[in-house]
């Protein structure tokens, strides 16, 4: 079956949209820890992309037309997100979480911790990894946007330009 109706392939359009949008706000909502070393649009393009490809091949419902509108449609929209983060001011901020600061001049910040669901032992495991056994020796520890863990220890820390853009604790 190589076609079916415009109908069809007009509801893919449409379908594949909307769930693609649901799909970026429901990862973005949920928080960085969900996504673990992928950004929101890295993720939802790979899954995407796989579902995609099983429900063409393996579903009768489901036209190669429909199927291929469906996968152009899936990197039209991931073109589009990543042309909005890095061309429109804020677009990234859309998509992708800021980093947060999580432990600041050897300090725990805790309401950071709870506010992105970090637990304190898992700060201190990431601190740990990094050879130290200090929290006191720790400049700084920032929640990426990928969900891992970066340790800036006090001796690496020079002026902090680094932490330009990392977002604090309210």
């Amino acid at each position: 079956m190589w076609f079916d109706s415009w109908f069809d392939i007009a509801r893919v359009l449409a379908v594949g949209t909307a769930a693609y949008v649901t799909l970026v706000v429901v990862l973005r909502l949920t928080g960085k820890r969900t996504l673990s070393k992928l950004n929101a649009f890295d993720l939802v393009v790979s899954v995407a992309f796989g579902s995609t490809l099983a429900t063409i091949l393996l579903s009768s419902d489901v036209s190669w037309a429909e199927g291929a509108t469906a996968l152009a449609l899936l990197a039209c929209l991931q073109f589009a997100v990543a042309w909005t983060t890095t061309h429109l001011p804020g677009g990234r901020s859309i998509v992708t979480a800021r980093p947060t600061l999580l432990v600041d001049e050897g300090r725990l910040l805790a309401e950071a911790l709870q506010e992105q669901r970090v637990t304190e032992d898992e700060v201190r495991q990431a601190v740990r990894s990094t050879g130290s056994g200090d929290l006191a020796d720790i400049a700084a520890v920032v929640l990426e946007s990928d969900g891992s863990l970066s340790v800036i220890s006090s001796s690496k820390a020079g002026n902090r330009s680094a932490l330009e853009g990392v977002r604090r604790a309210s």
